[in-house]
């Protein structure tokens, strides 16, 4: 081979590659926070994603104490008539730290917290926000009143003096329109947003979406790059919300968990790999139960290395088998 020849070859051979990665939807990874452990310092960080729209990342993993039980992607917006904010964070710590980012971020003061879904570390910075109207879906609110205490404990356990001091401050009001037919929209300041209920993940997760800049908060419905964390699911309904989401065609997604999507070929993608992960979950769980296996011959069962790839395999998945497959089992036995 001639040296021209060498030369063309190379450069033919990375002209395809770079092709080959512009066809592949932005996965877009931030650097996880830098966690200050000696002070309890989560490191938190905004993220514009538009004009006064901000993600506040939390690191793409399971709770530890090295981030600070900080595993959620946070946001807020600017209205012109003061922020909306989307979610709170695990801890006090978490919340009072994200109330002192949006005040370096913007001028503008905060008027309200939105809570996607019943989760500990969508509400349980709130005291952060004890000043600020903080509003959920009624099914949501009535999980978190149920709910809260024992994920006050298990919070403690896992994350250690990085709860001091946190309580449950439970949202106070029905977010607004969230329950209409087919969603509805809240008009802040200069901001229309539109607000949607679907289920699955749990029994109430609401989308917010900003319409002018098509950004979509997703919470739960969409894990990105992460074992989907299953204790209130239900694979059916879940799988008809991730179809109604797909047909919303947002520009930007911000999934609870993983990577923010800021394309709208990343936002299908993000919402095809959760949906790809629970139609496996759904067809093996069923096929496992109708063949007898029980619970630890399932947990040593092979699983697809895409998902063996995924943030929090290991501990995740262990939880999806525990908390669904005892439900094929009943399928399977005529008990459900």
């Amino acid at each position: 081979m001639t040296k021209s020849t060498s030369v063309w070859l190379q450069t033919f051979v990375l002209a395809v590659v770079l092709t080959l990665l512009a066809a592949v939807p932005a996965l877009v990874f931030a650097a996880p926070p830098q966690v200050d452990l000696a002070r309890f310092d989560h490191g938190l960080s905004a993220r514009a994603l538009a004009e006064g729209v901000y993600v506040v990342e939390g690191a793409n993993d399971d709770f530890t104490l090295a981030n600070g039980c900080n595993i959620i992607n946070t946001g807020f917006i600017t209205t012109g008539a003061g922020v909306v904010v989307v979610n709170t964070g695990p801890s006090r710590r978490y919340g009072e730290q994200l109330r002192r980012l949006i005040a370096r971020t913007t001028t503008e003061p905060v008027v309200q917290v939105v809570h996607l879904n019943l989760h500990p570390d969508y509400f349980l910075g709130n005291q952060g926000f004890a000043d600020v109207p903080r509003s959920a879906t009624p099914t949501t609110r009535a999980g978190i009143a149920r709910e809260s205490a024992s994920y006050e404990t298990n919070l403690y356990r896992l994350c250690g003096d990085w709860m001091l001091g946190t309580e449950t401050m439970a949202p106070d009001r029905d977010t607004p329109a969230a329950t209409a037919p087919g969603g509805g929209v809240w008009q802040v300041g200069s901001r229309t947003f539109e607000l949607r209920e679907f289920s699955g993940h749990t029994a109430s997760d609401l989308v917010l979406i900003d319409r002018t800049s098509g950004v979509g908060f997703v919470g739960g419905l969409v894990f990105v790059q992460r074992i989907p964390t299953t204790p209130h699911a239900e694979v059916g309904p879940w799988l008809k919300s991730l179809d109604a989401l797909d047909t919303l065609n947002l520009r930007t997604l911000v999934p609870s968990h993983g990577p923010v999507q800021t394309t709208p070929e990343g936002a299908r993608d993000g919402i095809a790999q959760t949906r790809r992960y629970l139609q496996w979950l759904d067809r093996q769980f069923g096929a496992w139960a109708r063949q007898g296996l029980e619970m630890n011959e399932v947990l040593r069962a092979p699983v697809p290395a895409e998902f063996r790839g995924w943030a929090a395999f290991r501990t995740e998945y262990t939880r999806n088998v525990a908390h669904l497959y005892p439900v094929y089992e009943q399928r399977v036995l005529g008990t459900r």
